[in-house]
């Protein structure tokens, strides 16, 4: 028997939906560079449904339970006394997501002796340490590729959102007014400008293909360089690193994975080398930006505007500073676990969980550690080392709710 220890976000405020606005979602079979979707055996759950929080299970129940295993799941993750911290000593395999993680840290697996897999349900491992993960040879896996798109797709509408003043145009409406010119006032034109992305994998280089047909000039920087054609089909400059980057665009988009590499890149001295005015759009980690110096930038004018979707930790202090500072347009980590995303990093979940307690191997392209060693998409994207310090601030979200 396995136990099972699952980590996900909280049902609707208003309970769990009896119902959907739409009735199905459409089948995507393959991705756009040919790797198949999620191909589990089976699947507990409809299409469509929310399976991300504590009652949707990511639809595991019927099938772990079925084979003898025990599953918990819960959203209390954050403190010594968290649910979380008291099953982690029995559990054979942790189940946490990007968007609610439980931050799987060194201390943490010290404490979970029977830990063998942490599987990611969604992309992005972070929130475990790596480095302890490998010294312990646990495996890391990630359902990769299951919302590359989703994220993509919500890139292109904060980078919009941004440039053409959405959001303060949205309120005047919700306000009761009609001042246009309050809504113009900080409103352009995206056609013309040049846009950047610092990386240029699965999600930056789908963020560059739906960008294309705005007629925008086009840039990357990635450690991975793209095919001469994919460079000649999108119009592409390639930028040896992000100095080179900013220097150069009106927008800024960030879509590469936290590692020690990364962290704190965008700080005061690489912010100060954007061009006055651009947009910067962080839908990666919130981590990969120093949270007082995007601050500082809004309210200096070096930017005109900041929007993303994650934050350092997870979920982010009442007082975090990006809730409060001028022209952002931050939501919760949501990118990547729209209903349609949630069927495939579900199915992706129940794929890995199926192969390991078979004794099979799991598909190296959701690998990031496995025996001892960063793999599969974990040795092309990640590097060893520990990016989870800091994540016990987590906990203040908790102790603030009641205020």
């Amino acid at each position: 028997m396995a136990n099972v220890l699952c980590v996900l976000y909280d049902d609707p405020v208003d309970g769990y939906p009896p119902a959907y606005p739409r009735d199905e979602i459409p089948t995507i079979e393959r991705y756009h560079d040919g790797q198949p979707t999620p191909t589990p055996e089976g699947i507990g759950f409809r299409p469509g449904e929310l399976l991300g929080c504590v009652s949707g299970e990511l639809g595991l129940r019927e099938f772990l339970e079925a084979g003898g295993h025990r599953l918990t799941v819960t959203s209390d993750k954050d403190g010594p006394d968290s649910a979380f911290e008291r099953e982690l000593p029995e559990a054979d395999v942790v189940i946490s997501q990007p968007f609610w993680p439980a931050y799987l840290t060194a201390e943490r697996i010290a404490k979970a002796p029977s830990l063998k897999l942490a599987i990611t349900a969604g992309i992005g491992s972070d929130h475990v340490d790596l480095q302890a993960a490998i010294e312990r040879q646990i495996t890391v896996a990630e359902v990769t590729y299951s919302n590359s798109i989703s994220v993509s797709e919500h890139v292109v509408m904060m980078i919009l959102a941004l440039v053409r003043n959405y959001i303060p145009s949205y309120q005047v409406v919700v306000d009761g007014g009609w001042n246009i010119a309050d809504c113009v006032e900080r409103s352009y034109d995206l056609e013309g400008m040049q846009v950047g992305t610092v990386g240029a994998g699965r999600i930056g280089s789908a963020v560059l293909r739906r960008l294309k047909p705005f007629e925008v000039g086009l840039h990357y920087t990635d450690q991975h360089r793209l095919p001469e054609s994919a460079e000649a089909e999108l119009g592409l400059t390639f930028h040896p690193d992000a100095s080179s980057l900013v220097e150069v665009c009106d927008v800024v988009t960030i879509n590469a994975p936290l590692h020690p590499g990364t962290e704190g890149m965008f700080d005061d001295a690489l912010l100060d080398q954007m061009k006055r005015g651009a947009y910067l759009v962080n839908t990666a980690r919130g981590k990969i930006c120093d949270r007082d110096a995007i601050a500082r930038a809004l309210e200096s004018g070096r930017l005109a505007g900041y929007a993303g979707d994650v934050w350092f930790p997870q979920p982010a202090p009442r007082d975090h500073p990006w809730r409060s500072m001028p022209h952002h347009g931050m939501t919760p980590h949501v990118s990547g676990t729209s209903l349609s995303a949630q069927a495939r990093y579900a199915a992706g979940t129940r794929e890995i969980l199926e192969c390991f307690l078979d004794g099979r191997p799991i598909r190296e392209e959701y690998l990031i550690v496995d025996a001892g060693a960063l793999a599969g998409s974990g040795a092309h994207s990640y590097s060893a080392g520990d990016s989870t310090g800091g994540s016990d601030e987590a906990a203040r979200f908790t102790e603030g709710r009641a205020g």
